[in-house]
Formats: structure tokens, sequence, C-alpha cells
């Protein structure tokens, strides 16, 4: 079983912007606060900077980096890059969260 599940859409969209922003890995970790409790940040990471507890899924030409410390709030998540007309975004499907906020940026498990 893999820890998170980026899909092909996902995976595209980290690998350009890791191209497009000189780095190594895009990095998704957990923080405490947003309006549910728990909130994502997303960021980039370059392979010194990833953490020997990190989760790291190769994609290729880039990596997806997942804090160790995030892990535990993430385990069994589907990332998908959802193109729509009025802008297009990361989103997060995590079937640990119990509640989430309306912009989906922040969580409660």
């Amino acid at each position: 079983m893999t820890l998170v599940n980026v899909t092909e859409s996902a995976k595209e969209q980290m690998i350009k912007l890791v191209n497009e922003n000189n780095t190594d890995a895009v990095h998704l970790s957990v923080k405490g606060g947003g309006c549910s409790g728990f909130m994502y940040e997303w960021g980039f990471v370059k392979e010194d900077e990833i953490n020997k507890g990190d989760e790291v899924i190769d994609l290729g030409k880039a990596k997806f980096v997942v804090d160790g410390i995030s892990v535990m709030y993430i385990a069994g998540t589907e990332v998908d890059y959802v193109k729509e007309v009025f802008g297009s975004h990361f989103s997060i499907k995590n079937p640990t969260a119990t509640a989430s906020c309306g912009c989906g940026e922040s969580f409660a498990v």
C-alpha cells in the first residue's frame, strides 16, 4: 500500500513546478491551525533539506515529500491536480479527516 496516492495529473504538475522553481521536490506538511484544526502547507525543498523520517515519493523527474510528523495525518490520502475554468489547484482527499472547511485547506481528525 502506498502512503499517498499521487494521480498522473498531480505528478505532471509537481514535475512542472519543480522545474519552474529550480528545486528538487514538492513538500507537503500538516500544521496546526485553519478553521478546522489542521491545515495543509505546501512548499518546495532541495534534496539536502529532506529529513531522514520524511516520506519520499519518486516521481521520476521530481520528488513529492511528506514530512515525517505529518505522515500519520494523511495516510491513505489521494493528491490530485484539478484543472478548472477559473483556476486550478491540488485537491487532497484525506480519508482520516473527520471534517473539513469549505476551502478544502483545513481539516479535523
